[in-house]
């Protein structure tokens, strides 16, 4: 997890002040917020989206983990083990709805169910009354197609920069906290999250901000 403190450090009060400088368009303000599995980017983009509110502004939190594909649909692509991989998104999907958001007006977005491993179509509802969008997920700064369009949807990108092993040692946790066995928790850590980890790492474009946590979990 992020350390409080960033919360209350003058780093997350810069961020702030650089979202709520952005000048206003006909649409709606798209702030992303990318980062490697277990890196804390929700948590982060949460606070972002309930800082901008009490500052006055009317902001909503969309995390991008409801274009998941389905598991029946990974099962046939032979996918399933890869799951959260970027091809294992409906990518385009995200980046057309990235599009309609921009543009405002009321918005409903898919949401993933963890408890049931499974997305659901419109569960989520920006209204047209929100006028900033702070979207989370693995993939938002991608530098692969179709993932790098999103980049002239952006009007700020923040990218959350967290050790390696860090991430290891966050990822077995989880799969220890689903009863996995540490041997299986590790095993799942290392065969997927931390391939996908290295591939957001390696593969990103520049973000206008980046948010450097050092502490171990």
């Amino acid at each position: 997890m992020l350390q409080p403190e960033l919360f209350r450090s003058a780093e997350f009060a810069d961020l702030i002040e650089k979202i709520l400088a952005l000048p206003r368009t006909d649409g709606r303000l798209m702030v992303a917020v990318s980062g490697a599995p277990a890196s804390g980017k929700s948590t982060l983009a949460e606070f972002i989206a309930n800082a901008l509110s009490a500052a006055g502004r009317q902001a909503r939190y969309v995390p991008m983990d409801g274009f998941h594909l389905d598991n029946g649909i990974l099962d046939a692509r032979g996918l399933r083990a890869r799951k959260g991989a970027p091809e294992t998104f409906d990518a385009d999907g995200f980046v057309a709805l990235m599009r309609r958001m921009k543009r405002g007006g009321d918005v409903a977005y898919p949401m993933f169910d963890r408890s049931r491993d499974l997305a659901i179509a419109g569960a989520g509802v920006i209204e047209a009354s929100t006028d900033i969008a702070v979207v989370e997920g693995n993939y938002v700064l991608q530098n692969e197609a179709p993932w790098a369009e999103l980049a002239e949807v952006w009007d700020l990108s923040v990218y959350l920069d967290v050790p390696e092993e860090t991430l290891r040692q966050r990822c077995i946790q989880r799969w220890l906290d689903h009863d996995h066995t540490p041997e299986a928790a590790e095993l799942r850590a290392e065969g997927n999250d931390m391939v996908n980890a290295k591939r957001v790492i390696e593969n990103r474009l520049p973000a206008d901000v980046t948010i450097r946590s050092e502490e171990n979990a």
